[in-house]
């Protein structure tokens, strides 16, 4: 388990270090919300989930999607690193005509499930997917990152309410739970506090975590496996930023630029 443990911290750390470089210096990026989910999104793709680089479509893949798609970036890192793409076409983030956008296009990346990053609506699309499988008695997996100042859009608490109607217990939804949003705290910008009992109240199962803790991360994930009949959401405490020490708890680094100074320190200490 340590030597499992220390290959997905590995893995995170080179997420963080591709998040960087696709960035690059003097570009603006979403490295804030990127940064704090790459240890969940270490663990789904290099642990987790059934899925195959190969075949991207594999009918019985589990399914991953960044509802807070401004993050697919963390994504687009890990994707490479399993081998979907090579990692040296991703330097191409934002460039016209790449493959790479700022925010994931199923139409032009393979590993992407589907087009997010209008705020609210990815959690709607996990319920579509997960309720399929449901149909078509698949035992795949649905994943589903989404933000916690997302989570002041209406849609997000529509899609609750319908996955725990239809017992969607297939549907793991993960709130990067980092306290900050583009323009500062969630709690002074759209309080949408407790949290906890709010998602319980709504029928869901409820997991808090540290979740930058693998071990943490590993159990919540196989808990949420063993849970009939209820949809389960993993309230995952970040840091914004985690791992870049400027953009860390800074909400300046939502969407932000690295100097070369930063850049380069960045990467020293992502190596």
């Amino acid at each position: 388990m340590d030597c499992l443990i220390e290959e997905l911290e590995r893995k995170a750390k080179k997420i963080r270090l591709n998040i960087v470089k696709m960035v690059g210096p003097g570009n603006t990026g979403h490295f804030g919300g990127s940064c704090s989910i790459a240890d969940i999104t270490a663990v789904l793709y290099f642990h987790k989930m059934k899925h195959d680089p190969k075949n991207p479509k594999w009918e019985d893949r589990d399914r991953f999607l960044f509802s807070k798609g401004h993050a697919a970036i963390a994504q687009y890192a890990a994707l490479s690193i399993c081998g979907y793409f090579p990692e040296e076409e991703t330097l191409k983030l934002k460039e016209l005509g790449s493959k790479f956008q700022g925010h994931p296009d199923l139409r032009k990346t393979p590993g992407i499930e589907a087009n997010t990053g209008s705020l609210g609506q990815g959690l709607s699309i996990s319920c579509g997917i997960a309720a399929g499988a449901k149909l078509d008695k698949k035992t795949y997996r649905v994943y589903c990152v989404v933000g916690d100042g997302e989570i002041a859009e209406g849609q997000i608490w529509e899609a609750a309410m319908a996955a725990s109607v239809y017992k969607l217990d297939n549907l793991t939804a993960i709130l990067d739970y980092n306290k900050l949003q583009a323009t500062g705290t969630v709690i002074e910008r759209f309080n949408t506090n407790p949290l906890k009992e709010k998602w319980e109240a709504f029928g869901w199962n409820v997991i808090e975590i540290d979740g930058h803790d693998i071990s943490n991360i590993i159990e919540a994930l196989d808990n949420a496996e063993k849970v009939k009949g209820k949809p389960t959401i993993i309230l995952a405490h970040t840091v914004k930023g985690k791992g870049l020490k400027c953009a860390e708890n800074n909400a300046a680094f939502h969407n932000g630029a690295l100097t070369q100074e930063q850049y380069d320190t960045a990467c020293k200490s992502l190596m």
